[in-house]
């Protein structure tokens, strides 16, 4: 296990730098700050749907994530690691193979809302987008694996379909979107 803090604060950031996993410090808005910064904002989205408290299948799924989702934040933390896998993203697929497959066919888009739990995890589905294009924006300048990548763009989708689950479960039903509501001309 790393160091342990006994003290919160260190006065070191005062500056508008930041400590990296691997001792060397970088602006606080760096692009790779950025990127573990929405990296860890999308995990406390996560954890504002299962404070929603899903069924017991979806809080595993989601707090299993969660876990990764740090691992993520490390892997970005420390430059060269590498603690997200390609087994991480078939996991993702799986589940989301599964949820899918009670699911109707979409004929429509889906507006967020469906429920307080459908809501946030379509805000969680947002912020991983977000955090894929800060991923991407960063790989343009340093190195990013393509595991970590793909992982955030497999997770907004599992992101997707739990929110149709949820709006579902919760009765609310999911909200389509009514494109013809306005007559044109």
């Amino acid at each position: 296990m790393g160091n342990r803090l006994s003290k919160i604060y260190t006065r070191t950031g005062d500056d508008g730098s930041t400590g990296l996993g691997d001792g060397s410090r970088v602006a606080k808005d760096s692009l790779r700050v950025n990127a573990f910064g929405t990296v860890d904002e999308l995990n406390s989205c996560i954890g504002l749907v299962i404070a929603a408290q899903p069924d017991a299948a979806i809080c595993a799924t989601l707090t299993e994530i969660q876990h990764e989702l740090f691992d993520l934040g490390g892997e970005l933390c420390i430059p060269g690691s590498a603690l997200i896998q390609d087994a991480d993203t078939t996991r993702l697929e799986q589940r989301l193979d599964a949820l899918n497959a009670d699911l109707p066919p979409l004929k429509d888009f889906i507006l967020p809302g469906g429920g307080v739990a459908a809501s946030h995890c379509h805000l969680a589905r947002t912020v991983a987008r977000r955090a894929e294009r800060d991923l991407v924006t960063l790989s343009r300048q340093d190195t990013v694996r393509p595991e970590a990548i793909r992982y955030l763009n497999r997770l907004s989708d599992l992101l997707f379909v739990i929110a149709r689950v949820l709006a579902r479960q919760s009765g609310h039903g999911e909200v389509l979107w009514q494109h013809l509501r306005r007559r044109r001309g």
